[in-house]
């Protein structure tokens, strides 16, 4: 089988809010979730063939997992079963306007234990696009994982996509944090910041200055960077700047990066020239696209359950007036 897009990492239960019971306690809902296959999910939802590498618990939630992994129509060829560890689990807070904050349940979780020998080989060679971020690099074995899944599909000529994923208590220090993300940067061609995880990356508080910092150092073909209600910015060799977004009803933030790196990649596989050869035009029509994807994902509850359609995509695109989202 051969694949547009290959993603690894991270696969978990999300526990967003749900309400109150009648005795006035919070209720949680029960969504997949994880970056990376957050990002599969979106392509799959948009048509494209895509895959996923990862590992989970032998637990009712890692079956929910894989069962909703085919639901959206990606492959779960690279899925991994395990009795090591329970699945992941992370409890969603939102505040007011639907941004999220996060705590993990992962001590380790089954998706810290995905090992190089649990890695689909096959899955490496047969895609166009292979997309992985930080959070499978936090610990051991995931992040030896990693990094030769990475380096596999690379040396077979694969683009490589990268999202940092800044979530601070997976980490065991900052300094840890920025020493194996910068690992991550230095093997990315495309790779999607927040301005928060930007700052951290570079301590450079001009937008500007620290998005071309991060392309010179790291020889990256794309730079984009999620802003809020700004939209978002990108940078290449020559380029940088801003495409706005869309205005929506905002209700729960997550995913909503995903569902935009997501419409990027569909973009990128759908054109018929290398990403070097895009004129400025083409990628801000791309982008203006992808905004579109990530506004629509924060109008719904979860990651998955909330990714867009591409006639929902286009009816934004088409219909949208007023620009304004939160990534």
């Amino acid at each position: 089988m051969n694949y547009d897009v290959v993603a690894l990492g991270e696969y978990l239960i999300d526990f967003t809010p749900c309400g109150r019971s009648e005795a006035g306690q919070p209720l949680f809902e029960r969504n997949p979730g994880g970056a990376p296959v957050n990002v599969a999910a979106a392509l799959a939802k948009l048509g494209k063939k895509t895959g996923f590498i990862g590992k989970v618990g032998n637990d009712p939630f890692g079956e929910y997992l894989r069962e909703a992994l085919l639901a959206v129509g990606v492959s779960d060829q690279g899925v991994v079963v395990t009795d090591e560890a329970h699945t992941t689990m992370a409890f969603v807070q939102l505040d007011a306007d639907g941004d999220r904050s996060f705590h993990f349940a992962r001590n380790p979780g089954a998706d810290q234990l995905l090992r190089a020998d649990d890695v689909n080989l096959s899955m490496l060679s047969e895609t166009r696009i292979f997309h992985f971020g930080s959070i499978s690099m936090t610990t051991e074995p995931a992040y030896t994982a990693t990094l030769k899944a990475v380096q596999v599909a690379k040396e077979l000529g694969a683009l490589i996509t990268y999202d940092p994923n800044w979530r601070p208590s997976l980490w065991r220090n900052e300094e840890h944090a920025l020493e194996v993300i910068h690992v991550g940067l230095r093997l990315a061609d495309v790779v999607k910041v927040s301005e928060e995880e930007l700052f951290f990356l570079t301590d450079e508080p001009n937008l500007e200055k620290a998005a071309r910092h991060l392309v010179e150092q790291y020889g990256l073909t794309l730079l984009l960077v999620t802003a809020g209600g700004a939209g978002s910015f990108y940078q290449m060799k020559d380029w940088w700047g801003q495409v706005e977004s869309f205005h929506v009803q905002t209700v729960d933030t997550t995913g909503a990066g995903d569902a935009f790196f997501g419409a990027l990649l569909y973009e990128i596989l759908g054109r018929a020239k290398p990403l070097q050869a895009w004129q400025e035009e083409d990628l801000q029509e791309v982008l203006h696209f992808a905004n579109a994807a990530g506004a629509l994902a924060t109008t719904r509850k979860g990651a998955i359950p909330s990714l867009g359609t591409l006639e929902e995509i286009h009816a934004l695109v088409r219909d949208g007036n007023d620009r304004f989202f939160v990534v």
